[in-house]
């Protein structure tokens, strides 16, 4: 039997949003990383033309292929084919076949603590051993190769993030190189989830192909191009791993859905407007970054990129879950729990989408101050009366 993996706690705090929305609440949803904003104009309109046109069934999209092969010239100067390219339904299931075509059961995969809880649960899940290396504000919350370098004995893997979920922080440059070359040096295969990439705020995002061409890397239309729904993403490999990872696909999902990949392939010429998304996320970002520490929030991971806020709540509460819920009960703003991310340390976080309208950001800080406030002054008299 399968080790047992843990609940997403964000799902179970978006599902009391959605029953006091439906008790005529009004709720503003920051617990899940999606973007509030739809598809790109183009590529509805592109769904809307094949819907009346095409029967559609399993496919999969050279011309969407050779246009992301375009975007990695352009994009990081990687030289790549179409064949190393397989479209998934989206990352999660390209985090399962990355995994399994790459790890036997049993092996030992190494990842950042605090990290995306798919990770952790997805190599539960397929009989590997996740060995989560506790990562700080020191080292911004962020593996290292000085940490890759330091594990005994050394894992068979690793999934790097960057920009990261739940913190947004992204590894520097010089940081990926010095990975890449431990993990060259020590046998550990490299997984890249580069699924934020597109959404920075300063320090670019770098793909690890730069530094390591044996790198698998992990992508998704869901973040950037905002069609989280539409269930489409992309699993990259090295050329002799092709057939491989295609054979894996076949027989687990068969292929992505085709509305979306025509659509996608619309998208990816939409810069304008999604860079116009970009902008909404850096003006939310701003506001939160100044409105938070009054709140008593200023222990924050630095969100480089991505679309979050990781705040440490230690001082009001070590149980994060029934925080955002009382939270939520309370303002009616969704957070999710930062247990999800840290099962060690997360009990003192939560974590902030800012993937929404900026009136919403505004709506959500006016809810919460005094809902913090109160809360700090009665933790102080409790204290004081201990």
């Amino acid at each position: 039997m399968a080790e047992p993996i843990e609940p997403f706690h964000a799902i179970t705090i978006s599902g009391v949003a959605h029953e006091l929305k439906s008790q005529g609440r009004s709720i503003i949803h920051m617990e899940f990383g999606q973007p509030s904003t739809g598809a790109p104009k183009a590529a509805i309109a592109v769904a809307h033309q094949v819907l009346d046109t095409d029967g559609m069934g399993y496919w999969e999209s050279a011309p969407l292929k050779r246009r992301i092969v375009r975007h990695y010239d352009e994009a990081y100067g990687v030289k790549i084919a179409p064949e190393q390219l397989i479209l998934t339904c989206g990352a999660s299931p390209a985090l399962v076949l990355a995994l399994s075509m790459t790890f036997k059961p049993g092996d030992r995969v190494a990842t950042a603590r605090p990290g995306y809880v798919a990770y952790r649960n997805s190599l539960k899940a397929l009989g590997m051993t996740p060995v989560e290396v506790a990562c700080g504000p020191e080292v911004r919350f962020q593996m290292t190769a000085a940490a890759l370098a330091a594990l005994e004995p050394a894992p068979a893997g690793v999934i790097l993030a960057s920009p990261a979920n739940p913190t947004g922080t992204i590894i520097p440059e010089t940081e990926l190189a010095a990975i890449a070359q431990v993990c060259r040096a020590r046998g550990i295969r490299i997984i890249s989830d580069e699924i934020y990439h597109g959404l920075s705020y300063g320090e670019p995002t770098r793909s690890m192909l730069e530094f390591e061409p044996g790198a698998i890397v992990i992508n998704s239309f869901s973040k950037y191009f905002s069609m989280a729904a539409w269930r489409l993403g992309w699993l990259l490999v090295p050329p002799d791993e092709a057939a491989t990872a295609r054979a894996y696909m076949g027989a687990l999902f068969l292929t992505p859905p085709s509305l979306s990949q025509h659509a996608a392939l619309a998208a990816m010429d939409c810069r304008e407007e999604l860079e116009g998304h970009l902008e909404v996320y850096r003006t939310n970002r701003s506001l939160l970054l100044q409105a938070l520490p009054a709140l008593g929030l200023d222990a924050i991971a630095p969100p480089d990129g991505a679309f979050y806020i990781y705040a440490r709540v230690g001082h009001l509460t070590d149980d994060s879950l029934a925080f955002c819920e009382e939270l939520l009960r309370a303002t009616g703003v969704a957070t999710a729990p930062g247990l999800d991310f840290d099962p060690v340390e997360g009990r003192r976080f939560i974590r902030m989408s800012f993937a929404v309208s900026t009136p919403e950001i505004e709506e959500a800080m006016r809810r919460l101050t005094p809902w913090f406030q109160t809360r700090a002054a009665e933790r102080r008299a409790l204290e004081a009366a201990t």
